[in-house]
Parts: C-alpha cells; structure tokens; sequence
C-alpha cells in the first residue's frame, strides 16, 4: 500500500488507516476474536497505521490493539492524550457509547502533567515505550461547549503544547496534533501555541461537509500540517444514504442535510457510483489527506470498502469532487 508523509517530521503512513474506535466495543460488545479478525483484516490488506485512544472503550481498544502488534514488525500507531484514566469506583455499564468498556473512570486533562501521565498510560496499555503520533482529543468546544472549554485550552497553552514539544525532543513521540470534529479549534492552536504536524479530523473534510476547505486547509498547507481524515461518512449518513433513522454527526440527520446527501445521492448513481464508493473516493482523493481511516469492527464491511475503493471512479464524477 502507499504511504504519504506527516508534516515534516520524516514519517509515513499508509494512505488508508485502520481507526480502532469499534473495537473497544462502541455501540455493541465485540469479542476478542471479532477483535482479532478484523485487526487481521486490515493487516492483510496492507494496512499498517492505526489510531486508538483512551476514550475508546476506557482503555479496551489500545489493550487489543497492543496485544495484536505484539510480534509485528512495521505498524505505525497513533493514540490520544486528554483524557487520564483511573480504576472504577462503581460498575460500568456503558460509557459515552461503548458498551461494557474497561473499568475505568475518566478525567479530562489537557495540562503538561496530565497530557504525560495520560501518554505514560497508553504506553503501557499498547506495549510500547513510544509511540508515532500523539493527538490531543476533544480540545474544543465541540466537545466541552464555550464556557467549559476555557480551562482547558489554558491548561494546554499554558504547558500542555510545550509537554509535547519536549516529548518529541526526547524522542517518545515522532509527531503530535489535534484529534478533534471541527475546525476553530485547530486555527486556534496553530495561531496561539505553535507549529503542530499532524490533524486527525472527523467529519469536517468530507463529501457532505467540506468546512475544512474555507481555512483550515489552505492553513495547513502553509504550515506544512498533515490532515488525517476520519468520520468520512459522517457517522454513517453518507454510508447509508437518506434513509429512516440515518445519523449524522452522531445524532439524527437534519431534513436540511437529508436533503443535500439525497443530492449527492442522485449526481453519484447518475454517474453509475453508489453514494458511500463516492464518498470513500472523494477522501482518497483529496490532496490534504496523508490518510483516510476505516474504522469498523467487521472484516466485511471493511473489504466491501476496500473493494469500493478499487472500483474504477467515472470522470464524470469529478463534478461532484470539485
């Protein structure tokens, strides 16, 4: 599979990655087996960079993750930092949509001190003593809301940028970023805490939402930042098309966005293409990304989009890409 760059760091990935959300159990259990098959799926394929996070499954997602590379030569792995894990003090169920996860509570920290303790945890749950990539999660209000969201980018721009510079100085980390649904708060820390090399960005780069393209790409390409892109289907509406019950940033899909993924719907099969090949093409595509994800918890679903993506893209098509 072909790589492409991260920033200016030396570092490469492959063009598509494998996101590991599914298999710290979001929205169903997954087996360690269902785990282990679609990790192997996506090895098969030639994949060999793959993201994880302590928000997934409480741990559980960079557990099975590190107990499926161990012994495997030439993964490159990315996690997050944010948030800080510690044992459980009651039985958890389920936790921000995954089911039976790990037992820990969880505690955001976007400071120096909390950013290492969170990198030093991940660490041991992977295996590792480095890791590739190190993206800030959830930085913004996106996810904290305006007023919530203040302490913690002053904890970050206070020591938290500079945690990660002198992680990557000491060779821990190769490159570090932001992983995150929106793009404000990435602007912000390229203009107000420095230079970072990498963006895994969810939903906002996308064949329905191309927010991204207004300023935070023509940003990047001028810093010389990577944009990993995730959540291409936008949590499932461009995979499924405007049907009953589709989701879209991970709740119900407005009747305004229902009616333009019917739009895309109709340009893409009139051009003989199912809407969700149109959608995984349109991100291969993109000249800002180092690396699209896919991220699934079954080895069918994620062979009919690699299969997707070696269907044969009708230049008429390019209409809808422009």
């Amino acid at each position: 599979m072909k790589t492409r760059p991260v920033g200016q760091t030396g570092l490469s990935v492959t063009e598509l990655s494998f996101g590991c959300a599914s298999i710290g159990n979001l929205y169903r259990e997954v087996s360690e087996a269902e785990a282990t098959a679609v990790l192997t799926c996506a090895w098969e394929a030639g994949i060999r960079y793959f993201d994880t996070a302590p928000h997934y499954g409480r741990g559980l997602s960079e557990e099975r993750l590190g107990r499926f590379l161990a012994g495997r030569q030439g993964a490159t792995v990315s996690t997050k930092v944010g948030r800080v894990l510690s044992p459980a003090q009651a039985p958890i169920v389920e936790a921000d949509g995954f089911v039976s996860p790990a037992q820990n509570d969880v505690r955001y920290d976007y400071s120096g001190n909390g950013i290492e303790e969170s990198f030093e945890q991940s660490c041991a749950r992977l295996g590792q003593s480095r890791i590739d990539i190190l993206y800030v999660h959830d930085l913004g209000e996106y996810t904290h809301g305006a007023e919530g969201n203040a302490p913690h980018r002053d904890a970050f721009l206070g020591s938290g940028y500079d945690r990660l510079v002198r992680l990557k100085e000491q060779g821990r980390i190769r490159a570090f970023g932001l992983g995150v649904n929106e793009c404000d708060v990435c602007l912000d820390v390229m203009r107000h805490a420095g230079p970072i090399d990498v963006i895994l960005l969810a939903g906002r780069l996308t064949l329905l939402d191309r927010a991204a393209e207004a300023e935070l790409v023509p940003e990047c390409r001028k810093a010389g930042t990577s944009l990993v892109l995730g959540g291409i289907f936008n949590s499932g509406i461009l995979a499924t098309g405007p049907v009953d019950g589709a989701t879209y940033d991970y709740g119900p899909a407005p009747r305004e966005v229902l009616a333009r993924v019917e739009h895309l719907q109709s340009q893409a099969e009139a051009q003989g293409v199912p809407l969700a090949t149109a959608a995984l093409h349109f991100a291969m595509r993109h000249p800002a990304a180092a690396s699209v994800l896919l991220g699934t918890a079954k080895p069918s679903s994620l062979t009919r989009n690699l299969e997707a993506l070696q269907t044969p893209v009708p230049a008429g098509l390019a209409a809808l890409f422009a």
